[in-house]
């Protein structure tokens, strides 16, 4: 198998081939992509036989900014019998996978592969049986070093693979399921939720999104970012000159500064969290946040970088490096993460956490 699979937001197949084309030369491995736009998936095949599987193993999958999953393929199947795809499958993992955890029979996240649904429903109770028959997966739920992935991508055609746990996304499809809140005041209050599931590790929110934390979010309005801050019980410094919705500002925990953003400064030492997601230019956004980051106004902060029409992964890394090369030349250690979640569309979501404080002494903007 020297084929790797990434399922991708359908219409940013050219930005995922090209980050997996450059990430891949990083470690000197080389090959080149396959795409159909809106696909939803793009197809990197490598020269050479075990460069797959290094790539799955040494490629850090959450440093991927546009792929939403990252499978080992072999072949494509083609024209599964209908009285016997299994087999097929079965055929292709023997001798590749052994003992490996949880079967996912999977598609494209596109309207037209959605109808096959159904039907991988269906053929994922038979094709487990067989697999564990054979002893491709185990025959208990218990933590494994793999898991398995058949993906279809038309009616008996699919590749069939692995990917690493440890490497991989969680999720069914490569997308988190989440419930919009009842009372919520917009759909953007989604973002940053799955924001933080990304981010921020399950064992480590008790410390990093605890109660009574202080935060401010930039472009508040009407609050969709604000509210996943509320109801963890921070208080928040809410700054946009539009409206704000009533229920927020009821909570008490709620301060609206009728503002604009990128000319607002902090009063509060305390602040923990920075949010943002403004409709603006990215690298205007990129060199706001950097003056927050490296003032020390904020120690964790989740924005927002609306994306051009054309060279949207080179206007990624550029920034990306823009904020990394500030943060360095401030003498601060800092981790910088991004990607382009589910529920963005036309952007992606930046986090960045500083570990350490910026160089003793530094002259603070509000000081002057």
């Amino acid at each position: 198998m020297n084929r790797v699979v990434l399922y991708c937001r359908p219409g940013f197949e050219k930005e995922c081939a090209a980050e997996i084309t450059d990430r891949a030369a990083q470690l000197s491995v080389f090959g080149f992509a396959k795409l159909k736009p809106d696909s939803g998936y793009v197809l990197f095949e490598c020269y050479q036989a075990d460069d797959a599987d290094r790539l799955a193993q040494q490629l850090p999958f959450r440093e991927l900014i546009f792929a939403r999953q990252l499978i080992v393929v072999g072949e494509l199947l083609r024209d599964l019998p209908p009285d016997d795809r299994v087999s097929p499958i079965v055929g292709m993992l023997i001798g590749v996978v052994e003992n490996a955890g949880e079967l996912q029979v999977e598609v494209a996240d596109t309207n037209e592969s959605k109808e096959l649904l159904k039907f991988c429903r269906k053929l994922t109770v038979p094709l487990r049986a067989a697999l564990r028959e054979q002893r491709v997966i185990a025959s208990h739920n218990k933590p494994t070093r793999c898991g398995v992935h058949v993906f279809f991508i038309a009616p008996g055609c699919c590749y069939v693979g692995y990917s690493y746990c440890n490497n991989s996304s969680p999720f069914y499809m490569g997308i988190p399921r989440l419930k919009l809140p009842a009372d919520a005041p917009s759909r953007s209050t989604l973002k940053l939720e799955e924001a933080f599931h990304l981010f921020i590790p399950a064992d480590e929110w008790e410390e990093r999104l605890s109660s009574g934390m202080y935060a401010v979010d930039l472009g508040a309005s009407p609050g969709g970012w604000t509210y996943q801050l509320v109801r963890r019980s921070m208080m928040v410094q809410a700054v946009d000159n539009g409206a704000m919705a009533q229920s927020l500002l009821d909570s008490g925990q709620v301060t609206h500064h009728r503002a604009d953003g990128f000319k607002f400064v902090p009063t509060s030492s305390k602040i923990y969290w920075l949010v943002c997601d403004m409709v603006e230019k990215p690298a205007k956004v990129t060199q706001l946040m950097i003056r927050w980051l490296v003032n020390g106004w904020c120690r964790e902060a989740i924005f927002n970088l609306k994306l051009p029409m054309k060279k949207r992964y080179e206007e990624v890394a550029s920034n990306l490096q823009a904020i990394r090369d500030a943060l360095a030349q401030a003498e601060i250690n800092a981790e910088v993460n991004a990607k382009q979640l589910y529920h963005d569309r036309e952007e992606i979501t930046v986090h960045v956490r500083r570990i350490w404080s910026a160089i003793p002494g530094r002259r603070d903007e509000r000081e002057n």
